[in-house]
Parts: structure tokens; sequence; C-alpha cells
């Protein structure tokens, strides 16, 4: 192996990607993540590998008054776009305020349709990738992180208020805080044996 080659204690990336967990703005603090921080993770993204070389993600970050003003034209557009008896108050008021309780909302888009031959999964499939990056990160940097696709998030006019192009589509929301009390404890229906085939002979 090259002299050159970055080596890696396989150890520590095995308990990094288990320990990875989704923590939910109930345990956030509000405290605000350096910016130079949220940066690096971005960068880390940045590196996600990518069919084509289309690097097909774009993030949106929101914080401070943006956070404030996305959090409020999320709720609004719920509010407006739900019919009268399946309007729920409580998740009104969740889009309004759990945004508030992070430090950043990151808005995951694709930006697609960059190279026509590259199927539009595969831009789908590079953006998981990315954020997978992030919340890697975030897990190294001890900050809490979950990828949030409710409320709005695939409707249309979600484009609107991202200020997306017709090539451009909202994926979810990747919610990014310091956090108080105990790491989730993680879990898995099964052993990994169970969803693997060895094809041998």
């Amino acid at each position: 192996m090259d002299e050159s080659q970055v080596h890696f204690d396989l150890h520590w990336v095995n308990q990094l990607i288990r320990s990875r967990r989704s923590i939910f703005p109930r345990q956030y603090t509000g405290e605000k993540i350096p910016r130079e921080d949220v940066e690096i993770i971005l960068e880390n993204a940045h590196w996600a590998p990518n069919h084509g070389k289309t690097e097909p993600w774009l993030f949106k970050v929101f914080t401070g008054k943006g956070l404030e003003e996305f959090a409020q034209k999320h709720a609004d557009l719920y509010r407006e776009l739900t019919p009268p008896d399946k309007f729920l108050e409580n998740k009104y008021q969740k889009l309004q305020l759990n945004p508030l309780k992070s430090s950043h909302v990151i808005a995951i888009c694709l930006n697609a349709g960059t190279n026509p031959k590259i199927p539009e999964m595969e831009e789908v499939a590079a953006v998981a990738c990315a954020v997978q990056n992030m919340h890697l990160t975030a897990t190294a940097m001890g900050l809490a992180a979950y990828w949030s696709s409710g409320g709005m998030t695939y409707h249309a006019r979600m484009k609107d208020v991202l200020g997306l192009d017709e090539n451009q589509k909202c994926l979810g929301f990747f919610y990014l805080a310091k956090y108080e009390g105990p790491t989730p404890e993680g879990h898995r229906k099964d052993s990994w044996e169970t969803k693997v085939e060895w094809i041998e002979s």
C-alpha cells in the first residue's frame, strides 16, 4: 500500500457508523453551533460518491432569523394546503417551533439533470450518501442530527419556499443541534446476515 495513503483505525470507523443516531428536538438545547463546524459538515457532504461526477446535492442552511422565517413559512404552507378536516393544530405548532430548538436546519435538495445520462434515482442516492457523511460528521462532533421529511417536504409549493427551480426538489431537512440527555440506543429488527445472500458458485 502506498505510504502516502491515510490510514484509519477500523475499530473507530465501526464505532462511529454503529453509534450514529437520529436525535430529535425534544433533546435540543437551542445553543448555537459555530459556523466553522457546520462548514466542516457541509464540506464532508461534498465528498460523497456520485455517478458521473454530477455532485447533485444542494444545501440551503437556515439559522438565526432565517430559521425563524423558514419555520413560519413551512407551518403556514401546511395550514394553507391542508383540508380543514385533516388539519392538526399540534402538527402546525411543531412545524413552527421544532426548528427553533435547533441550531441550524439544512434543506436537503436535489439538483438533478446536469447529466441527462444519469438516472434521477442515482442522483437521489448520491444526495443520500452526502447526508450520511453529514450525519457521521455530526456524530463525531458530539452533535444531534436527524433527517426529517415531514410536513410539506415533498409538496411542489416547497420549491417556492426554498427558491428552487424546476430541476431541483426538496428531499428533506437536516436538523442540527447541541443536545442534552442520553444518546438513544440503537437497534435493528434482526441480524445483518438475514439481509445478505452469498452467491459463491
